[in-house]
C-alpha cells in the first residue's frame, strides 16, 4: 500500500515540476518581440515628429515676435496721437485766439468821457453773431456795476458818425466797440480775454459805481436808453405858431427819440 501510494505521490510532484520547469522552456513567440520592437520605433517617431513640430511652432513665433518687436507699441501710438491732438489744438488755438489788446499802444482817446466806459453796439438782430457779441460784452461790464454809456447805432445815426470819426472813416469798424476811462480797448474778443484772465476788473478799478444793482432795469426807458420825444412825441415835427407852419423837431433824433433822462444822463 505504502509503495502505490509513494508513487501517486511522486507522480504528482514530478508533474508540478515538469509543469514549472517547462513553463519557463516555453519559446518566446515570433509577434512579442516585433511588437516591442514596433513600439519603440513609434516612440521613436512620435518623438522625432513631436521635435520637428516644436521647431516649426518655435520658428512661427520666433516669426510673429520679430513683426510684433517692428510694429510700435500701443503705447507708443498713444503717446504719439496725444502729441498730434496736442500740436493740432496748439494750432488751431493759435489760429482762433483772440488779438491783443490795443490799450497799452493805442493812441485812440474818446473825449468827455474818462470817468465812465463807453460801449458802441447795435439792439438789431439782423446779423445774428454781432448781436450775440454785443450782448455779452453789455453783460460781462455790467456785472461790475459800473456806469456804462450804452451808444446804440441803430437807435441813432449820430453815434456811427461819431465812432468812424474816432477809429476813421477808412478802418473798417466792426460791433460792439469799448472805450474805458476815455481810452480805446477793443472788441468782443478783447473784452472777452481781458475778463477770462482778470485783466478787466484792473481797467475798471476807480470808476463810479452805480447805485442800483447791476440787473436793474430801467423803470423809464426799459434799459432801451431812448424814449419818445416830448416836443414832438415821437413825430420829428413841431407847429410852430409864429411862422405858421411845421418844423423840424431840434431836440430828437431821426426816429424822434431823446436819450433817456433817468438811465443816460
Amino acid at each position: 500500500m505504502f509503495g502505490s501510494d509513494d508513487q501517486k505521490s511522486s507522480s504528482i510532484y514530478n508533474r508540478s515540476y515538469t509543469i514549472h520547469s517547462s513553463s519557463t522552456d516555453f519559446p518566446v513567440k515570433p509577434y512579442s518581440y516585433s511588437s516591442i520592437q514596433r513600439t519603440a520605433s513609434v516612440k521613436k517617431v512620435s518623438d522625432s515628429s513631436f521635435d520637428s513640430i516644436k521647431g516649426k511652432v518655435r520658428s512661427i513665433c520666433s516669426i510673429f515676435e520679430s513683426r510684433k518687436a517692428s510694429k510700435p507699441s500701443s503705447d507708443d501710438s498713444q503717446s504719439q496721437t496725444k502729441l498730434k491732438s496736442e500740436k493740432s489744438f496748439s494750432s488751431s488755438d493759435s489760429k482762433l485766439a483772440p488779438p491783443s489788446s490795443p490799450y497799452e499802444s493805442s493812441p485812440i482817446r474818446l473825449p468827455g468821457t474818462e470817468d465812465r466806459v463807453v460801449v458802441y453796439f447795435t439792439s438789431l438782430r439782423g446779423i445774428r453773431r454781432t448781436y450775440e457779441d454785443c450782448y455779452a460784452v453789455r453783460m460781462i461790464l455790467k456785472f461790475f456795476r459800473v456806469i456804462i454809456d450804452e451808444r446804440d447805432i441803430s437807435m441813432d445815426s449820430a453815434y456811427r458818425k461819431e465812432l468812424l470819426s474816432v477809429l476813421g472813416e477808412k478802418q473798417t469798424v466792426s460791433l460792439p466797440q469799448v472805450f474805458i476811462k476815455g481810452k480805446y480797448i477793443g472788441g468782443a474778443d478783447v473784452i472777452k480775454q481781458l475778463h477770462e484772465t482778470g485783466q478787466l476788473a484792473k481797467l475798471l478799478k476807480g470808476l463810479p459805481v452805480r447805485a442800483i444793482g447791476p440787473w436793474q432795469v430801467c423803470d423809464a426807458c426799459g434799459d432801451v436808453r431812448f424814449i419818445p420825444c416830448a416836443n414832438c412825441s415821437g413825430s420829428k415835427k413841431f407847429f410852430d405858431e409864429d411862422e405858421e407852419q411845421l418844423k423840424r423837431c431840434p431836440d430828437c433824433n431821426e426816429n424822434g427819440l431823446i436819450r433817456c433822462p433817468t438811465c443816460c444822463s
